[in-house]
This record gives structure tokens, sequence and C-alpha cells, in this order.
């Protein structure tokens, strides 16, 4: 089974590193189109997408795939990949440094593994969360190959929580931390598990946007809540997942999640 997940890091880190030189070199110089959902795509997030599931049906021939591009109907096979072909498209055409290339594999539905490479920041994250799956797998989340873990920090205005562009409306009343809005779903949920936040909200994210970042953000200590109450996972075969949003509270403690969940607790119900 280790040879399995030398494997599976081993391709992760390849394929997006391949596909993210790419990007770099249209990065900032591409239009963007509107989709149904307000949300914008170009040609580079269709051929990352396209790409990166071409190198999937390659390396792991028995594998699904659901990506925010493609394929938006959840598989019947033990092991599927989620893929976020380009995760802050406003900022890869405006050319804002902060967007990244996510890959979330499953086992039976459940997030077992994620990895998300941030080629303009030279930063890639994955982390491992066998949760009740059964399997013999390693642990723990890294950021550069080195291991990370949410930090243990006490909410104050040192400290930093970061919002989604849908979230804004939690600052008309005081907020306990520094807010910061980076553009990415998957980035800003990364900086709890990096130990760099002390929380984040996302509002409306797919569930591309969050596959990989669940395996990561949990493998490094911190907390996870549906602020629906919906769990997202596991995910349910013959489902299609294009339009379902999760609005998350993501915590780098337990303890902090009653001192979050009512400030954010709004975002959910817009």
């Amino acid at each position: 089974m280790n040879k399995f997940w030398d494997e599976v890091l081993a391709f992760a880190e390849a394929t997006t590193q391949t596909v993210g030189q790419k990007l770099l070199e249209d990065f900032g110089q591409v239009q963007a189109d509107l989709k149904a959902d307000g949300s914008l795509v170009t040609r580079c997030d269709r051929w990352s997408d396209d790409t990166l599931r071409q190198a999937i049906k390659a390396q792991f021939p028995d594998h699904g795939v659901l990506s925010e591009e493609v394929e938006h109907i959840f598989p019947a096979t033990d092991w599927c990949w989620i893929i976020d072909p380009i995760d802050g498209t406003t900022n890869f055409t405006r050319g804002i440094p902060v967007w990244g290339i996510s890959l979330g594999l499953l086992y039976r539905g459940m997030p077992v593994f994620g990895y998300v490479a941030m080629p303009p920041l030279h930063q890639s994250f994955y982390g491992y969360w066998p949760g009740e799956s059964g399997l013999e797998m390693p642990s723990g989340a890294y950021c550069n190959g080195r291991p990370i873990h949410s930090s243990d920090a006490a909410p104050n205005k040192t400290q930093f929580f970061s919002l989604c562009a849908r979230s804004t409306s939690v600052l008309e009343n005081p907020f306990p931390c520094k807010i910061r809005m980076l553009g990415s779903a998957a980035y800003n949920l990364l900086l709890v598990g990096a130990g760099w936040a002390i929380g984040a909200v996302e509002a409306t994210p797919k569930i591309w946007d969050i596959a990989a970042v669940w395996a990561i953000v949990q493998a490094a200590g911190a907390t996870w809540v549906p602020l629906n109450d919906i769990e997202p996972f596991p995910l349910n075969v013959g489902t299609d997942y294009s339009r379902q949003p999760y609005p998350t509270l993501a915590a780098a403690q337990c303890s902090l999640v009653e001192v979050f969940r009512p400030l954010v607790q709004t975002v959910a119900e817009r």
C-alpha cells in the first residue's frame, strides 16, 4: 500500500508541476468568459482540466474523475479524483499570483488525499486523511515537503481570518481578528492548515474547491465545519455536483468553532 501512496504523491507532484509551468506562460494574459453560475472560465481552465483528466486516465485507468469543467457526476468507482484545474481564475486572468491547481483523491466517496499546487508562489500542499476508510496509508500534512500544523493561538487583532468575496457581510459586526481575502478558496482554507490563519470561511465553494483541502486541513489538525449542517462527504454515485455549494468554516482548533461560527453563520443563509 505504501508503494501506491508513493505513486499517488509522485503523480500529483509531477502532473501539477507540468500543468503549472504551462499555465505560468499564460498567466495574466488570457480573457475569461462568464459561466452560468457567475464564475469565470478561460481556455486555460479547459486545457488544464483536460490535461489532468487525461493524465489520470493514463496513470490510474481504474480511477474515476470528477472535474469542474467537464465531469460533474460522481462515478461508480472505489477511487475517484476531483479536479479544480485553476482555483482562483479571476486572479489568474488579472495577473494576481494567488491561484492553484487542486487534486483530491477519494476512496468510496471520502477524500483521503489532497494535493494543491500554487505555481506562482512556489508552494505545494498535500495531506493524508484516512478517517474511517480502513486504509493503511501515511498521515500528516505538508507544505513543500515540510510538516504543517494548525495554530494554537487565541483570537486577537494579530491573528488572521480569511473571508471570500461572498462572505464580507460578516464585517457588519466587530470581528476579533485581522481579515484577509485572497481570491482562492483552496488557499484561504489552506492558510488554516498551515498555521498562518486561525480561521477561514467560504460561502459558496463547490465540491472541486474543497475536496483536496478537506483532507489537507484536517490532516494538519484543523476542524472543518459545514455551516449548513450538511456533511459534504461521502459523495453519492450518480449525483450531479455541478450546482451544490458547501458553505464552510475552517477553524485552527475545535474550541474556536464556538467563537467563529456565530460570527459567520449568516453566510450559509444568504
